[in-house]
């Protein structure tokens, strides 16, 4: 717990001393990118971690989260088994190299994923409920025994629960009946009976991508003695080896498949609900009555949502604090509230799959996609947990898969990491780089299911610059606290009450928008209406309290209103929190009808009694599909099914540039005001006075893709304040604004462009910095096209860098300003000018100012282009290159298929154009 307090102090103090400046804030560890490192096979040793770490940090990543997965092709030779003396001698030596670079070392608490392994006895592993029913007579005896039929679970299955149902309604325990050998010692009483014999079984799920070492049973993740008994062996393995623990211990998305039973699960529920369950059988199998089945559903879904969060989750969470590390968690995928699992850990971590469309001008769009399943909406869980527990960090698992391998640019992950940055990430780990030894033939070691962050793709040439703009976003997101105007309640009863097929759900981010589409469409039209959210659950509302007509939550942050979406169920104690907040001043937001009626079927007509008592106290409308605002005690409560009016009606400030401008932002507040970051992911320029949500005296503006500043054109307008804003489709800018100070700086560079360009279309030569295979020369350019059109057969199968170069005469003229814009670039570019490093231009708009760097006359422009890997890729598979060459799922395509390249057409590569100098003032 310790290390938990430090972190959030550090932050805090960085926070109030940057917030007096006008400069970037000091660059701390954790403001770094940080990327999941897989070890395949666990096949590492100390010269090649060196070699790895070395690049990494050199390039700009501040950390490593280790990952050990399934090996490669004859290497076994050299795999570690996992937690082994001679593992955790390399994980020492990984923790020391670090500290020696100034990164810091997370590591997963398995192998591959759900945690499992070797030690997972099939009594710990994964559970899951078998039920089996006979058919009796009055004055009949069962012939057959009571034993499960699935040969699999011969082995594992033992029963639990025999229960007897007559038709006329009489319920009976005959557990105790059965004997030994599974024969039945009981005649069915006169009539007609129907018995149910609940089994647990085993879903016999193996850890998945397992390394050496790491193979076994998955565990049972709710059951807390499972839970224990599989991390008594990282306290053995720790202890043993005197190896220092990491600062965060991981775990992956939950994807326990099938698991939805543990042996206590039977007694769980009745302590928590106070009737038993299998009494209740053949409504939770789907007959009776479907309200009924709805309810005990419900009932069934909160059992293994609790236990959930208490043996596994909060229970995990103690231990890693027990050996001063935090702990950082997927929480989707699970069967419970999100926002409670997320809140229980110190990091919670959200996760994209697939890459988004935004129509953003110039930016490439490859044929092989995968559409990303992760929008703002699901991004914001995790963050939503982290600032309404006060945790200050929320991370992400970022660019999984944006597009087939070898085809994705940087240009392509920006604005995806913009949308983690606008859905409340602040501490960026990639997905992400194998650890791949010095003498492995190209393309190295590979994982299946990623963008390859790593040193074997060309990408990385120029990855650093990227590394930078993160660095100095999250820099700014780290500091101060979230300023979202409201919090959302989470209907969760209402979408457990959706879903009746079956009892167990689970909430995967490939799921969301079938399962909560009415949350989401509400998400989207509040943020989209110019506002920001917090997601807050049942269990959160009930700690949180009202402060100067503020709410505030146990985390600290406060917020101006809570939103009860138009939901039917809400528990009678969260209903009663909401009363008591708005009677002592807060603002109660219903977007719909009231709640009308309690979740579950424990106690339904006490709980329905005292729910009937507390709605009779709310306020009565004229109408709930017109805005009311009506007073009650302190507070008000406001109704209407109209967003837009309905939160304007809660008197707070809509951001314009996100409800007229179609632009994305998110505000946190710091002690002298506020700081935004602000990404234009659409297909039209901003160019235009911008009417903020907040008051300022002053603002100053950061570029992130430059790290330069300065102090930002500001106006009171009808009495609210207006920042001028110039934002290029693509663009992305950090605005920090000042309530009371009239701060001095150098002024931001404003660019008004004329109306005439001077393009630089002819006379350049290219020839190859870096080529595989080698193009040795140079061309003549006659005009610029991609370099796979040369008279070189190597051109249309290389990965490199050509550099580009051309001499041009520059007028005499009065202008000093002058925009170098590339145009179409494939895909990343380093500037030289007169022999003068410009910088690196890795994302649409290619454009950087350029004016300190030219001068009239001649003037020589150098433009080296690094393309990606796909055509090299292809003509290895064309020519029948053996590189897949790694155990298990080897290499599949975004389809899960097993496929290969050698089919796709060259990747245009180079400086396409049309290159012009924009002059301007």
């Amino acid at each position: 717990m310790k290390k938990t307090n430090l972190i959030t102090t550090g932050l805090l103090l960085s926070c109030g001393l940057f917030a007096q400046t006008t400069t970037w804030p000091e660059v701390k560890t954790e403001a770094k990118p940080f990327t999941r490192w897989w070890w395949m096979g666990n096949a590492v040793d100390q010269q090649n971690l060196t070699y790895n770490l070395e690049r990494y940090a050199k390039a700009g990543l501040g950390g490593v989260e280790i990952t050990p997965i399934y090996g490669v092709k004859g290497n076994e030779s050299r795999n570690l088994q996992y937690l082994s003396p001679q593992w955790m001698a390399q994980l020492k030596h990984t923790e020391a190299e670090n500290k020696h670079l100034g990164m810091e070392t997370d590591m997963n608490n398995g192998t591959g994923w759900p945690f499992g392994g070797p030690t997972v006895s099939a009594e710990d592993a994964a559970t899951k409920v078998i039920f089996q029913e006979y058919k009796l007579k009055g004055g009949e005896s069962l012939a057959e025994k009571i034993k499960v039929n699935d040969p699999k679970q011969v082995k594992f299955a033992r029963l639990s629960r025999l229960m007897a149902f007559s038709t006329d309604g009489k319920k009976l325990d005959i557990t105790a009946n059965v004997k030994a050998d599974g024969s039945l010692n009981w005649t069915a009483p006169q009539g007609e009976w129907r018995l149910i014999g609940l089994f647990i079984g085993k879903t016999l799920q193996m850890v998945k991508r397992a390394a050496p070492g790491g193979q076994g049973y998955v565990m049972d993740h709710f059951s807390k003695k499972a839970v224990d008994n599989y991390f008594k062996r990282f306290d053995d393995a720790f202890k043993s080896t005197k190896t220092a623990f990491p600062k965060a211990f991981f775990n992956d998305s939950y994807e326990v498949y099938d698991a939805d039973w543990t042996p206590g699960l039977l007694e769980a529920f009745y302590k928590m609900h106070g009737y038993k369950l299998e009494m209740y059988l053949p409504e939770f199998l789907g007959g009776g009555n479907d309200e009924t089945r709805a309810r005990i559903f419900t009932d069934y879904r909160v059992t293994i949502a609790e236990m959930l969060h208490s043996n596994f989750t909060q229970n995990w969470t103690n231990w890693a604090h027990s050996h001063g590390a935090l702990t950082r968690n997927q929480a989707h995928g699970s069967p419970g509230n999100l926002i409670d699992l997320y809140a229980t850990v110190d990091i919670p971590e959200c996760e994209s799959f697939g890459i988004s469309e935004f129509n953003i001008k110039g930016l490439r769009r490859d044929s092989l996609i995968k559409k990303n399943d992760s929008n703002l909406s699901t991004l914001k869980y995790a963050s939503s947990a982290a600032h309404i527990s006060g945790k200050p960090l929320t991370s992400s698992e970022t660019l999984t898969w944006l597009t087939e391998h070898f085809r994705t640019s940087l240009s392509q992950c920006k604005p995806d990491i913009d949308l983690m940055f606008l859905g409340g990430v602040n501490h960026m780990f990639f997905h992400g780089t194998p650890y791949s030894p010095q003498d492995a033939a190209w393309p190295g070691w590979l994982f299946y299911a990623s963008v390859n962050m790593s040193p074997t793709n060309t990408i990385w040439k120029d990855a650093n610059a990227m590394f930078s703009y993160i660095t100095r976003c999250q820099s700014f997101l780290q500091y101060g606290k979230p300023d979202n105007d409201f919090l959302l309640y989470l209907p969760i009863y209402d979408i457990w009450n959706d879903q009746r097929k079956s009892p167990y759900i689970a909430f995967s981010i490939h799921n969301l928008e079938k399962q909560a589409p009415k949350f989401i469409d509400m998400v989207h039209q509040i943020t989209s209406s110019g506002y920001d959210v917090d997601y807050i659950s049942d269990n959160f509302i009930k700690t949180t309290s009202c402060e100067n007509g503020l709410l505030k939550t146990v985390g600290g942050n406060t917020y101006k209103a809570i939103i009860v979406p138009d939901v039917h169920l809400l528990p009678a104690d969260v209903l009663e929190k909401l009363v008591k907040l708005a009677e002592n001043g807060a603002t109660v937001v219903f977007t719909g009808q009231y709640p009308e009626d309690v979740p579950g079927l424990a106690n339904l007509d006490k709980r329905r009694a005292i729910f009937k008592t507390l709605a009779a106290k709310l306020p009565k409308p004229a109408s709930f599909g017109q805005v009311s605002v009506l007073n009650y005690g302190k507070g008000r409560i406001i109704t209407g099914s109209d967003y837009n009016k309905t939160l304007s009606a809660c008197g707070v400030k809509e951001e314009e540039f996100k409800a007229d401008l179609g632009g994305k932002c998110i505000r946190r507040k710091n002690e002298t005001g506020y700081h935004y970051f602000m990404s234009n992911l659409q297909g039209k320029d901003i160019d235009t006075w911008v009417t903020l949500g907040v008051n300022a005296q002053s603002a100053m503006l950061f570029d992130p893709m430059t790290g330069k500043s300065g102090l930002a054109k500001i106006r009171k307008q009808d009495g609210k304040t207006q920042v001028y804003l110039q934002l290029a489709s693509g663009e992305s800018t950090i605005l920090k604004t000042f309530n009371d100070a009239d701060v001095k700086a150098e002024p931001w560079n404003y660019f008004t462009a004329d109306q005439l360009s001077l393009n630089i279309d002819k006379g350049w030569n290219l020839s190859f910095t870096e080529s595989e295979p080698a193009i040795n020369g140079t061309f003549n350019i006659d005009r610029l096209c991609s370099w796979t059109e040369l008279d070189n057969p190597n051109a249309k199968v290389n990965a490199g860098s050509g550099k580009y170069s051309v001499t041009f005469d520059l007028p005499a003229t009065e202008t000093k300003r002058w925009v170098l814009d590339l145009g179409d670039v494939r895909e990343s570019a380093r500037l030289t000018i007169n022999g003068q490093t410009v910088g690196t231009l890795w994302a649409v708009p290619y454009r950087a100012e350029v004016g300190q760097f030219l001068h009239p006359g001649k003037n020589t422009l150098e433009v080296e282009v690094t393309n990606l890997p796909a055509n090299r890729i292809a003509d290895y598979d064309r020519r029948g290159v053996e590189w897949r060459k790694f155990e298990e799922i080897n290499m599949v395509d975004i389809k899960y298929q097993k496929t290969k390249y050698g089919h796709w057409a060259p990747m245009p590569s180079g400086l396409l154009g049309p290159v012009r100098l924009i002059p301007g003032k």
